[in-house]
């Protein structure tokens, strides 16, 4: 398939986590990509997921729910033997999500097998991160899936760094897979130590951009907002006033929105007010993947 055709329906393909975020209201379906392929289905665009999942009650539930978003789950496995991935969370008093994340479970056996190289071969644009590569092997196969897309589909490291589940060289080789970087207030200064970088957030990330090839890195900042550096312009957008009921998955949105305003060609201040809207929205509802309104759809 040509990358760029159907450029009103992209399919954005995720690689990584797909889990049971285990919040005090009752579990959510959650993972990082798997949130953004929601957010990216509920935008108006395609999109599928490449994980594993146990052959248990958690796991068939998780696919009939992404199955029900209309996402693709032809690039899951489902295996015996093994848990469906969880994630303990709780809040702090401002809604924000700390994690305590099971290991050794389904989705740390992401092979690149070939319905995984086929799902990519079609993609317009592969959103990856850095916990799905906690073990040797999945990272092997993450950035082997990655490397398989075709030329000038989008490469989309959402950094998401969950320590202690990250080291220097999946930092580093996962940046020189990508060509687009999402980081969080949190991230950026662990990539500027890494790599040395000084000054304040704008150099960092010019720095990031130039060290690796990056055509736009979009740094968020909460409720101080965020900054898109797009083809070496540096944009900046403030944040929602919103009451928050809790932050799990706003980030996963706002990448959603990132890949398809980049995958549309919008100019960074509009990819940027779309983007914060959307992150906005999940932040006033329960769990990772809310049902969006219909005004801030994109594809």
């Amino acid at each position: 398939m040509n990358p760029s055709s159907d450029i009103t329906r992209p399919l954005v393909v995720s690689l990584g986590e797909l889990l049971w975020d285990l919040l005090p209201a009752g579990p959510q379906l959650g993972g990082a990509p798997a949130n953004v392929a929601c957010h990216v289905a509920a935008l108006g665009a395609r999109a599928a997921v490449v994980s594993s999942v146990g052959d248990d009650a958690l796991g068939h539930e998780a696919l009939g729910i992404l199955r029900s978003r209309g996402l693709d789950t032809n690039a899951v496995r489902i295996l015996s033997g093994v848990p469906t991935g969880t994630v303990h969370v709780t809040l702090d008093p401002s809604g924000h999500p700390q994690f305590d994340i099971v290991a050794d479970v389904a989705w740390d056996r992401l092979e690149a097998g070939d319905p995984a190289r086929a799902k990519v071969a079609e993609a317009h644009a592969v959103c990856f991160g850095t916990l799905a590569q906690r073990t040797p092997e999945a990272h092997a196969d993450v950035l082997a899936l990655v490397a398989g897309a075709q030329p000038g589909v989008l490469r989309v490291l959402d950094i998401n760094l969950r320590p202690p589940f990250h080291s220097p060289h999946v930092i580093e080789a996962s940046l020189g897979h990508a060509d687009v970087l999402k980081l969080n207030e949190d991230e950026l200064p662990v990539l500027a130590s890494q790599f040395g970088l000084e000054g304040d957030a704008e150099f960092q990330v010019r720095g990031l951009a130039r060290q690796f090839g990056l055509r736009a890195v979009a740094w968020t900042r909460g409720a101080r907002g965020a900054a898109l550096l797009l083809d070496d312009r540096w944009t900046t957008g403030p944040a929602r006033v919103v009451s928050v009921r809790d932050a799990v998955g706003a980030g996963d949105a706002f990448t959603a929105a990132l890949i398809l305003g980049l995958q549309q060609g919008w100019d960074a201040a509009a990819i940027l007010e779309r983007a914060t809207d959307v992150a906005a929205f999940v932040c006033t509802q329960p769990g990772a993947t809310p049902r969006l309104p219909s005004h801030l759809g994109i594809g």
